[in-house]
């Protein structure tokens, strides 16, 4: 399995990064308390945009959907009424998603104005971070033209949903490690009904979330030119 330098402090070139507080909770962390962590931090970063440091969680929630803003229901495949697992509307963009243990989820709270304020331009950015860490597990990832997302020889791996107010961002990606694959089958991921989705253990069996995360951690710094702080001081309740 690849390495990875595992560096949390100051990186190479800081003057040209930007600080981030990396969260990465061991337990999984319901996505009631993610998405209210993210908003926090939001307002923080709105409240103090040119001194806030930015954040970024990288966790597993337990089981349960989320449905981005404008999706249809029409992508559940159980009665939204009496769900199998917990089922949130939220303000992101897309369609419904699946998240479960096995899969790690990150949310970036980020400045945009820092990098480039393009929406376009960081949803690649995102695609691009997981194309990273499939080719440094020798997988080719594949964007299609007109979706968004990573594929793996047509099935897709990593789901990517973001929300954004005045240029700083909320959600992000969820990319299928080992988790089972029984909730997808009761929805129609991201409303895409002509395409697969599939974990990574499907072409690198016994690969686990622990594997993948520091890889995951240094191409997120490599490619949105973060520079990881000291998590020191903060208040236990940013952690999980």
């Amino acid at each position: 399995m690849p390495g990875s330098t595992g560096n949390l402090l100051t990186a190479p070139q800081a003057g040209q990064l930007s600080a981030a507080f990396l969260f990465e909770p061991v337990a999984p962390v319901s996505f009631s308390h993610a998405w209210d962590l993210q908003r926090r931090w939001q307002k923080r970063l709105l409240a103090n945009a040119e001194s806030e440091s930015e954040a970024v969680w990288i966790l597993q929630h337990p089981p349960c959907f989320t449905l981005g803003r404008g999706a249809t229901q029409n992508h559940l495949l159980f009665d939204p009424d009496n769900p199998p697992a917990p089922l949130h509307r939220i303000d992101r963009g897309g369609e419904v998603t699946h998240h479960a243990p096995g899969q790690l989820v990150v949310y970036p709270v980020l400045d945009l104005r820092r990098r480039e304020p393009d929406l376009h331009w960081y949803l690649r950015q995102l695609e691009q971070v997981v194309i990273d860490v499939l080719a440094a597990f020798d997988l080719t990832g594949e964007r299609i033209p007109g979706l968004t997302g990573v594929w793996v020889e047509g099935q897709k791996v990593a789901a990517i949903g973001v929300g954004c107010r005045r240029w700083i961002t909320q959600h992000g990606f969820a990319l299928n490690v080992s988790c089972s694959m029984e909730g997808f089958q009761q929805v129609v991921p991201c409303g895409i009904q002509d395409r697969g989705v599939e974990r990574l253990q499907r072409w690198i069996p016994g690969i686990t979330p622990a594997l993948v995360q520091p890889i995951l951690r240094d191409a997120l710094a490599k490619r949105l030119s973060l520079s990881w702080c000291r998590l020191a001081g903060l208040d236990p309740g940013w952690y999980s």
